[in-house]
């Protein structure tokens, strides 16, 4: 490529997608992601979007494979996408890791007050409906945002890329 109009930094202009993978496979940050039952596709795109911007190990879907990848504007060739059926498929891979839950739901702990794991695996849910039982029953332990305003939640795609920040404050930028 010549002229390479794709949205990549300057290091990886005139790389191919299977160069650029393998170079970001050897910096990849411990945290992996998942994404459980998402409604909005809109918003599974923006989710693996701000993966590939933090360089996150590894996106695990659960539930439906096919999700509309315009959002996520290419950037899932770059990253490791992982596919389960069911909730339990998930959780056998992710045997091991810490599993931490991102909703607003009653007894979740305030993201800025919470000590991530190095090894976790961060779980959004649906924007309407959040989490499943199931998957909130597995998690070490849930976590919300902090808002001030008279919102009930901030969008699933924006939290994932506080959330994730969060974690490369943690575990990356100290």
């Amino acid at each position: 490529m010549t002229d390479d109009r794709r949205n990549v930094i300057d290091e990886f202009r005139n790389m191919t997608v299977e160069e650029i993978k393998g170079t970001l496979d050897t910096r990849r940050h411990t945290l992996q992601i998942a994404i459980e039952n998402l409604e909005r596709d809109f918003n599974m795109g923006t989710i693996v979007r701000n993966a590939n911007a933090f360089n996150i190990d590894k996106v695990h879907v659960i539930g439906r494979r096919q999700w509309n990848k315009r959002g996520a504007m290419a950037t899932d060739l770059y990253m490791n996408v992982e596919y389960h059926l069911t909730v339990a498929d998930f959780l056998q891979a992710i045997k091991g890791r810490h599993l931490i839950g991102v909703d607003n739901i009653e007894g979740s702990k305030s993201l800025s007050k919470v000590s991530l794991p190095s090894d976790a695996v961060m779980v959004f849910g649906s924007e309407g409906s959040g989490l499943s039982k199931e998957i909130v029953d597995a998690c070490e332990k849930i976590v919300a945002i902090e808002q001030f305003g008279s919102t009930r939640s901030v969008n699933v795609g924006v939290a994932s890329g506080i959330a994730m920040y969060v974690w490369i404050q943690q575990h990356v930028l100290h």
